[in-house]
């Protein structure tokens, strides 16, 4: 309850502040979004870089006449899961530079 209570004075608080420091405090929490938004993408992305890793061995090591074809197909699918970190940069770097929400 108290934290529900904290998030609307804090909601209140930017509401009723004069238009500057409206501007500021979403500033500010632009930074923090992308801040967090891209470390959540990192992650999301490590873990999937490491499974796919992990399979890719696995699967070697079961079969190592299939190891060059295997390996191929990781390599595009590891560019595929970076590629979803890098959308994740450019949408942060979105709002933290073209805010669209700044008038």
């Amino acid at each position: 309850m108290k934290k529900i209570l904290f998030l609307m004075v804090a909601i209140a608080t930017a509401a009723f502040a004069g238009e500057d420091a409206a501007n500021e405090t979403l500033k500010a929490y632009s930074v923090l979004a992308a801040g967090v938004g891209l470390g959540l993408a990192a992650l999301g992305g490590a873990i999937g870089m490491g499974h796919t890793a992990a399979a890719t061995i696995a699967g070697t090591a079961r079969n190592p006449g299939l190891g060059g074809k295997l390996m191929t197909t990781m390599f595009i699918a590891l560019a595929m899961i970076e590629a979803q970190v890098i959308y994740a940069l450019v949408i942060a770097l979105i709002a933290l530079y073209a805010n669209p929400f700044l008038g």
